[in-house]
């Protein structure tokens, strides 16, 4: 593998740069001097913003974009050897890394290391562990999933040994990392057109397990199936994390207001340290939280340390995202959930507000959306109305017979009301002409269903905006 010397800067070229997490990371290089162009294509914040700090950047993906002078290129999972550029590069020779392996090396350093894993919760817990090094005084540079506020985006560039970021199981992008500490918030059904069946993902995060560092730690959430039994004979501290008596660290007494923002106590070791009171809802914030801040106190960061910067976390974009509002009283929200699992706890939230729900839902990947077809129809059938578009294949061909009209008559089956709307600019304009005060709006996915959010408070009915540019 092709080793980057981050005090020496070069010409790295990325093969997709506009992904949130390939443009954090041509960020970083810019940051340290390095020469960086890339191609997409089309055009999207993550590219301007990668523009005004000094990339070049191609709409286009083709050979000629390989040019003399390239050290070494980047790639995603999206990007295959076929590939134009791609081969071009290895026509040219030119070293390639993907996403995950330039992200490891940017880990390795920095010796103070943490990395948040779990199919769920990994942009939220890794904008927690933020703040509370922020509020610690530790200036950590931060790679992260999703857009925080307090950071000014997705990359915060410190001058500490102290390093965090999202690690991702997907194609076992993770095992590329190897952390003085980590986090495991959850294990749960995902990627099933890359792991296939449970069996495989738990063997996955149990390698990812055992790339921590033998002097360091590794907080899991205690509900995990058969955790103990998974994480034995690891070399590194393990603690656990949970609801229950007997974990390392517990959530206690938790209350929540009447819109789902929880506070609850911290015990460690049974011992009850103080109270903390979140700024986000979700009850699932709850083990988020209680992770982030037992991984801080088990590097000798304080408790009011903990409690400051988990009050300061304020979310990050895409999650239960509020937009703006339509005519007197017709909310609209943004949320990246795109998993069963996801849905409910962001719909579970929604539910604490007074108004009828309408989820905008944009299914991700032909994979996902058939083999947790079932889950999928029962959680939308929790909302008063559902608009499906078509399924974003991201890296997929459609080849396995599942398709969003499918899904629709699943959820009217039971008993909800529920159009497929293919396109973007159908959704919007049924959306305009067939919502009224007292409904709230959910955008819900991660592909690009938030340009339907993007289009609705751009129109002459929004009467308020709070959609915000990082």
């Amino acid at each position: 593998m092709y080793k980057v010397d981050f005090d020496h800067p070069q010409w790295a070229h990325f093969m997709g740069i506009g992904g949130i997490s390939m443009s954090s990371l041509a960020q970083f290089l810019l940051t340290k001097g390095f020469k960086v162009t890339g191609s997409d294509t089309k055009e999207s914040k993550n590219t301007e913003r990668l523009r005004a700090q000094g990339a070049e950047i191609a709409l286009h993906q083709g050979p000629e974009n390989i040019v003399d002078g390239i050290d070494f290129c980047v790639n995603t999972a999206a990007v295959h050897p076929d590939n134009p550029e791609y081969a071009a590069a290895v026509r040219k020779g030119i070293p390639i890394l993907n996403r995950a392996e330039l992200l490891g090396q940017m880990m390795a350093h920095y010796p103070e290391s943490f990395a948040v894993s779990g199919t769920h919760g990994k942009t939220t817990t890794t904008g927690m562990m933020t703040e509370i090094l922020m509020a610690a005084g530790d200036d950590p540079t931060v790679s992260i999933g999703g857009l925080q506020e307090s950071i000014g985006g997705n990359l915060r560039i410190g001058h500490s040994p102290y390093f965090v970021a999202e690690a991702c199981e997907f194609t076992n992008s993770y095992h590329h990392m190897f952390p003085k500490t980590a986090i495991i918030l959850n294990i749960r059904a995902d990627h099933l057109d890359f792991f296939h069946n449970m069996e495989n993902i738990r063997k996955s995060f149990r390698r990812f397990a055992e790339n921590v560092a033998a002097d360091g730690v590794l907080v899991v959430e205690s509900d995990i199936e058969d955790v103990h039994e998974l994480m034995a004979g690891l070399p590194c501290r393990v603690v656990y994390v949970g609801l229950q008596d007997g974990d390392d660290y517990q959530a206690k007494n938790i209350t929540s207001t009447k819109l789902g923002e929880c506070s609850f106590d911290i015990a460690r070791h049974g011992e009850v340290l103080g109270r903390i009171s979140l700024n986000v809802p979700g009850e699932h914030n709850v083990t988020n939280a209680l992770s982030a801040g037992a991984a801080a106190m088990e590097n000798g960061i304080p408790f009011e340390a903990v409690k400051k910067g988990l009050e300061n976390f304020k979310g990050v974009h895409r999650r239960f995202e509020k937009r703006g509002i339509l005519r007197e009283d017709i909310v609209v929200m943004d949320d990246f959930g795109h998993h069963p699992e996801e849905i409910a706890a962001t719909l579970a939230v929604a539910r604490r507000y007074p108004y009828k729900l309408t989820c905008i839902f944009q299914p991700y990947t032909y994979s996902r959306t058939k083999e947790l077809f079932d889950e999928f129809a029962d959680v939308l059938s929790g909302f008063d109305r559902v608009i499906l578009s078509d399924i974003m294949p991201a890296r997929e061909t459609d080849d396995l017979g599942v398709h969003s009209s499918q899904l629709r008559d699943a959820i009217e089956k039971r008993g909800v009301p529920c159009w497929y709307l293919p396109t973007f600019d159908e959704i919007v304009k049924f959306l305009l002409e067939n919502s009224s005060n007292g409904e709230m709006l959910i955008t819900m996915g991660c592909g690009n269903v938030d340009l339907v959010a993007d289009a609705l408070v751009a129109s002459e009915l929004c009467t308020s905006s709070t959609a915000k540019t990082l």
